[in-house]
């Protein structure tokens, strides 16, 4: 995903970020050095070689929020709430809200000692639903029959809350990981869900999203009408290795202009007042206040009668008996 250009002047190799998270975790390990939780939040632009859906963007303005120094999981049900709160507020409707974890799969190939080139192959066939194809990989395997029973039983493993207990049924006698797993995403869940405005959240134990990147427990947003998500987020601890400092983290993920082309709430028309142009210093001085109080003001330049809308603006300042006074666009 990693943009590559030479530095003219040095010959070294750059790469353009395409992902705000690692810089977050550079600032959380050499900035701040805090032995406490730090909650840092971010908005920038990124480049990636390709856009992550047919006529997405290669430039998407991402924006989340991120939480090191905590491995409980109040952590992860306070950035899955964040995450929810932040849908309610753009007002995106009809959300649909997956969650995983990324260690069921994940323990339940080590039990299988499937090998590399399998295990990725598995995970592959999983991320498509492609039930035959997960079938004939275990069948080829020298795995023990319970651990691929339950790895192919994964792809049942999807619905309501209610996937938990049978996660939990037909997992039984799954390594310490898988059970530890579980418990991690139900407590993140039971959490997430005794805050204000918590939604019903569907479970996908087969769902490995960003699998070599997570560590835990993963979420995903999903809309009609798009067939990728429009915000991930989870734990992935250690990703703060690469600057000598592995702290536990979890966070998400978006794209803001994305988001916007999905609010429900209807774009507020552009609202503006148009000044003359005009060197009176009481006009000069009614305009500084105007956008001292956060009004749009647009001065006419020179010469230039081009009607107000033009420039945005519903409102015009006009002098009345010495003063300067808003009044609508006639």
């Amino acid at each position: 995903q990693t943009f590559k250009v030479t530095d003219q002047l040095t010959g070294r190799l750059m790469g353009m970020r395409p992902d705000m998270t690692p810089q977050a975790a550079r600032i959380d390990a050499h900035y701040l050095k805090r032995s406490a939780p730090v909650r840092l939040c971010y908005a920038g632009s990124v480049l990636r070689t390709r856009p992550d859906e047919f006529g997405g963007s290669r430039e998407p303005l991402q924006f989340g929020a991120e939480l090191f120094g905590y491995a409980g999981s109040q952590a992860d049900a306070e950035v899955l709430s964040l995450m929810i709160a932040a849908l309610r507020l753009a007002d995106i409707r009809e959300a649909h809200i997956d969650l995983g974890h990324v260690g069921v799969f994940r323990g339940l190939a080590a039990q299988a000692n499937l090998g590399a080139e399998r295990e990725k192959d598995l995970f592959d066939a999983l991320q498509r639903k492609a039930r035959n194809e997960v079938e004939a990989l275990l069948a080829g395997s020298d795995a023990a029959a319970a651990p691929k029973r339950m790895i192919a039983g994964l792809l049942d493993l999807c619905g309501g809350q209610e996937v938990l207990a049978r996660a939990r049924e037909q997992l039984r006698g799954a390594p310490e990981q898988v059970i530890r797993a579980l418990d991690e995403l139900e407590a993140a869940v039971n959490l997430a869900t005794q805050r204000p405005g918590a939604p019903a959240f569907y479970f996908d134990l087969a769902e490995l999203s960003g699998y070599h990147y997570y560590t835990g427990v993963v979420f995903s947003v999903f809309v009609p009408g798009h067939g990728r998500a429009i915000a991930r987020g989870g734990r992935y601890d250690g990703i703060g290795r690469t600057f000598g400092r592995e702290r536990a983290a979890t966070g998400f993920g978006a794209d803001l202009r994305q988001w916007l082309r999905l609010t429900a709430t209807p774009t507020a028309a552009l609202t503006g007042i148009l000044a003359p142009d005009s060197g009176d210093a009481t006009l000069q001085a009614e305009v500084t206040r105007l956008r001292t109080e956060g009004r749009r003001v647009v001065m006419r330049l020179a010469g230039d009668s081009s009607p107000a809308s033009d420039f945005g603006c519903d409102q015009e300042l006009v002098n009345k008996n010495g003063r300067w006074v808003v009044q609508p666009v006639k």
